[in-house]
């Protein structure tokens, strides 16, 4: 994989280290289940969904293993020690090379395996939240460089004019998400928001509404007033 690497916060390993991926463990998370037992009954009843209607997952570990190349016995504890200074036990986003439109967040484990004079393989795994998240908000400056042309999705939500009505459509991923709304409007008096067919009211400034929930799919959100707004969404997908 030669010039492959991950980006650890802002520390690339290939561009830092010259630590060349040579492995790739994406850990699926697991679903988390609330099974109750029926006494005196078949099965159990499951309770997994009960509270929101969505599955919600547990962590999930991702682990990637390179080659310290020509890294000889006095290197290779200078090496790791950088390593470890650098990334072991924090929390960091991590990107990789191969998916650049999204970000994990884990907190990262170093470990090495020295082989002989020559060669090192490290190993820097990550315990993470289940889905990785677009790395860029619809509220900031986005690159073409990380966009995946096949699946990415240009956000554009920032100061939306609304004159009247207006209808918005969003894109959502798999993750479930609750937008923050950041409204002025023209007169002070906040603009007003349809979704699944109930009226909310959005004061000026920056709030949420915890029953618009933005799903995987087509989501369609219907504005009146007069003003802008800004939706705050970032997508996830496992």
């Amino acid at each position: 994989m030669s010039e492959v690497g991950v980006l650890f916060g802002d520390i690339h390993t290939y561009t830092k280290w010259g630590l060349r991926l040579k492995k790739i463990v994406i850990g699926q998370p697991s679903a988390k289940s609330i099974l109750i037992d029926i006494e005196g009954g078949d099965g159990v009843l499951d309770l997994s969904t009960a509270l929101t209607g969505d599955v919600h997952y547990n962590t999930r570990k991702l682990e990637f293993t390179f080659d310290a190349p020509n890294c000889d016995y006095h290197r290779w504890t200078e090496l790791i020690s950088e390593i470890m200074d650098d990334l072991h036990g924090q929390r960091k986003r991590i990107i990789l090379d191969i998916d650049p439109s999204y970000y994990y967040d884990g907190v990262i484990n170093v470990s090495n395996d020295k082989i002989n004079k020559i060669f090192t393989d490290v190993v820097i795994s990550a315990e993470c939240q289940p889905y990785k998240m677009e790395r860029y908000s619809s509220l900031e400056d986005w690159e073409w460089d990380p966009l995946n042309f096949e699946t990415g999705i240009i956000r554009e939500y920032k100061e939306i004019r609304v004159d009247g009505s207006l209808e918005f459509i969003i894109e959502g991923r798999r993750k479930n998400v609750v937008p923050a709304f950041t409204v002025t409007s023209d007169d002070g008096s906040g603009l007003q928001i349809r979704f699944n067919g109930t009226t909310y009211n959005l004061s000026d400034g920056t709030s949420r509404v915890l029953n618009i929930v933005l799903k995987s799919g087509v989501n369609t959100l219907y504005f009146t007033g007069n003003g802008t707004v800004s939706i705050d969404y970032r997508g996830g997908r496992l």
